[in-house]
């Protein structure tokens, strides 16, 4: 989902690099230690992010309380409701259907010809990789939390094109390892490789909820990625199935 955040940024010169504390609410300015929500203070730019998300996803939301009836405003989300539509996106749809969707919704938030100025603008060099990664520490903020650009190696060369998500905000919030592949995941990374040809790779940590982004690396497939063998978080996923080796969300 950092593709739009992007795109909404491509005229501005960016020259920070490091982490940006996201509106936490907590006294150490950092994520709560796993276990503990983290609590945050979101200002206008990210309940307007979340509301022009929420409002294109619950579309495809499914079917609503009769109280829900009604069209909300993009003032009306905040994160919870925010996952909360995710979440009724993925009940009843296979992996690919879920991953579908996510694009359907970024292509639908992209002016025309969107995607073909990305390439122009940004073609899969090393200064591409390394920008794109500065940008998402600020503006990819409001979804996953703080950030921080890292050094990391692509074919053999050292480049500032990480991205160290410190506790992702996203999987934090719904507990679901399905949710955080299949509508984050894999289709920002296709978006990016295949849409606007940079190739992203993210590794998700399940054990500590952080995350790696990796701009200028090819994703591994799905039958390849360690991320899609996880097994359900079963302490804190309200549909978890511990039984199974894999989340039943990656296996449909």
């Amino acid at each position: 989902m950092a593709a739009i955040t992007s795109l909404q940024a491509i005229h501005l010169k960016s020259g920070r690099r490091g982490s940006i504390r996201c509106g936490i609410a907590e006294p150490s300015g950092e994520p709560a230690p796993v276990g503990q929500k983290t609590r945050y203070n979101d200002g206008l730019a990210e309940r307007v992010f979340m509301g022009l998300f929420a409002r294109k996803m619950d579309k495809f939301g499914g079917s609503k309380k009769k109280n829900e009836i009604k069209e909300k405003g993009v003032w009306d989300y905040d994160y919870e409701s925010f996952v909360e539509v995710s979440k009724r996106v993925m009940q009843g749809r296979s992996r690919s259907q879920q991953q579908e969707v996510v694009r359907e919704v970024l292509l639908s938030m992209l002016p025309p010809g969107a995607p073909e100025q990305f390439r122009k603008l940004f073609p899969p060099t090393k200064w591409a990789a390394e920008f794109n990664a500065a940008l998402t520490v600020p503006f990819f903020h409001w979804l996953v939390g703080p950030s921080q650009v890292i050094e990391v190696e692509v074919d053999g060369v050292k480049q500032r094109s990480g991205v160290r998500i410190k506790k992702c905000r996203y999987l934090e919030n719904s507990g679901c390892v399905g949710m955080c592949v299949n509508m984050c995941k894999i289709p920002t990374q296709d978006f990016f490789t295949n849409e606007f040809g940079l190739p992203l790779t993210m590794n998700p940590n399940f054990d500590d909820m952080s995350c790696e982004m990796i701009y200028g690396q090819v994703p591994p497939s799905f039958e390849d990625d360690p991320a899609t063998k996880q097994p359900c978080l079963a302490d804190i996923c309200s549909i978890a199935n511990p039984s199974s080796p894999v989340c039943p969300k990656l296996q449909a």
